[in-house]
């Protein structure tokens, strides 16, 4: 397995990083293409984890705020057939541990209500009241780092 990243939005790895989240959010769970794909594409550092095949199976961007301090992790997808084995996981370690080493502060994420449990494993804390994004329920959750 390994992990790699990008601001450049050209490069493979953001290519590759749209296909999984095309595939998980688009096409699975039906979110339209014009919010999938938004005006914070350029600002994003987007990770993308590989197996060992070094086929791209997981996925996730980080919107850093103007600060510096603050980020919001955004877009975590895991294509169908490699969920339940810890992939977004790891995933979100590197992403939080890469944060960590940038001197963030403070990491908040909008939550799919049945992903909440993945993210308290990982020191995610819900705050505020339910929303809606594209039509699916979530909640925010936020770590310091």
């Amino acid at each position: 397995m390994k992990i790699k990243h990008t601001r450049d939005n050209l490069s493979p790895v953001y290519q590759q990083s749209l296909r999984i989240r095309h595939a998980v959010f688009v096409k699975e769970q039906q979110v339209p293409l014009t919010l999938e794909i938004d005006q914070n594409e350029a600002y994003c550092i987007h990770f993308v984890l590989f197996d060992d095949a070094d086929t791209p199976i997981a996925t996730l961007r980080i919107l850093p705020d103007k600060s510096g301090k603050q980020a919001l992790i955004q877009r975590v997808a895991t294509l169908q057939p490699y969920r339940g084995n810890g992939y977004a996981f790891d995933l979100m370690t590197e992403a939080l541990s890469f944060l960590t080493r940038q001197q963030f502060e403070l990491v908040e994420l909008h939550a799919q209500l049945k992903a909440i449990p993945f993210y308290e494993k990982l020191g995610f804390t819900p705050f505020g009241d339910e929303f809606l994004d594209a039509d699916i329920k979530h909640l925010a959750m936020k770590k310091t780092v």
